[in-house]
């Protein structure tokens, strides 16, 4: 069986470079790279990494306070770890997005407690 697949793989890659793209890429990565769409993914993306990261600052700071940036750090460094292991440019793009939005949601955190003080923001009454 291993060595079938060997013999297959050579004969694929003497036929045609698209052939074997074909066969071994998504079809869904495949359609995105045939049309050049993969920029207005990773636009599309990024608007909804950003737009969920706002909410989850709000009700990070609402819920736990500031005490919570460290799950912001923690996520950021595993998502900046998988931008540089991922080989596709635009997943690895997508993770940095993800890592850099929550290293920003860390700052966010800390100027959403000045916005509760300031009273532009509820205060958790349960919350000391």
């Amino acid at each position: 069986m291993g060595q079938f697949s060997t013999i297959a793989l050579k004969q694929l890659k003497s036929k045609n470079k698209y052939v074997y793209l074909h066969i071994f890429k998504p079809i869904f990565m495949q359609f995105l790279a045939e049309y050049n769409l993969e920029g207005i993914v990773i636009g599309l993306l990024t608007f909804l990494i950003i737009g969920l990261f706002h909410p989850l600052v709000i009700k990070g700071e609402y819920y736990f306070g500031v005490r919570c940036w460290w799950a912001f750090f923690v996520f950021g460094v595993v998502a900046l770890i998988a931008a540089l292991c991922i080989e596709s440019v635009m997943w690895s793009a997508v993770c940095g997005v993800a890592a850099f939005s929550s290293f920003w949601g860390i700052g966010e955190l800390f100027e959403q407690r000045r916005r509760v003080e300031r009273g532009w923001f509820p205060k958790n009454p349960k919350r000391k």
